[in-house]
């Protein structure tokens, strides 16, 4: 029993950052899941949740998906050999026809690909991309309308 404990803890799924802006600034049509190569030092940091998504974004160039503008923030006891750069491009690890349709989507139809959580699978570290459109400030109004109204809807079926 005591094994089951440790192996949930370890890396079972639990989330490392989210992007909670995400939701307000885009509507999300898609999401995928992808991993990310990282070193040492930021695997380091993201077990101590030590990351930041918020003025992330997603750019495919040349055939390959990249996380520009994450911000994983060193450890004091990082490695005294490497020069750990928080703000680092960092490569995503999708199919290939995955990218080929986020490919097609972003150049031709205008979406946008932004992260929306960070989190452990299996141990792994991956990242939630949402493939997004952006909303004017009517549509943020209106969303926020609607949450207000969920939100009193709760309130009143909880009262009886």
């Amino acid at each position: 029993m005591a094994t089951k404990k440790k192996k949930e803890q370890a890396g079972g799924g639990s989330t490392i950052a989210q992007n909670r802006q995400a939701t307000h600034e885009y509507f999300i049509e898609e999401r995928l899941e992808a991993g990310l190569v990282l070193l040492g030092w930021e695997i380091k940091s993201l077990r101590a949740l030590r990351a930041q998504l918020k003025e992330s974004y997603v750019v495919i160039k040349k055939g390959e998906a990249w996380l520009l503008g994450a911000h994983f923030s060193p450890l004091a006891s990082a490695s005294t050999h490497i020069v750990p750069d928080p703000l680092r491009t960092r490569k995503l690890l999708l199919h290939k026809r995955e990218l080929s349709s986020l490919i097609g989507s972003v150049e031709r139809k205008g979406y946008t690909l932004i992260p929306l959580a960070l989190y452990w699978k299996k141990g792994r570290a991956k990242l939630e991309i949402g493939l997004a459109k952006g909303k004017q400030l009517h549509d943020k109004r209106a969303s926020e309308k609607d949450k207000d109204w969920q939100r009193e809807k709760q309130r009143v079926m909880k009262r009886g």
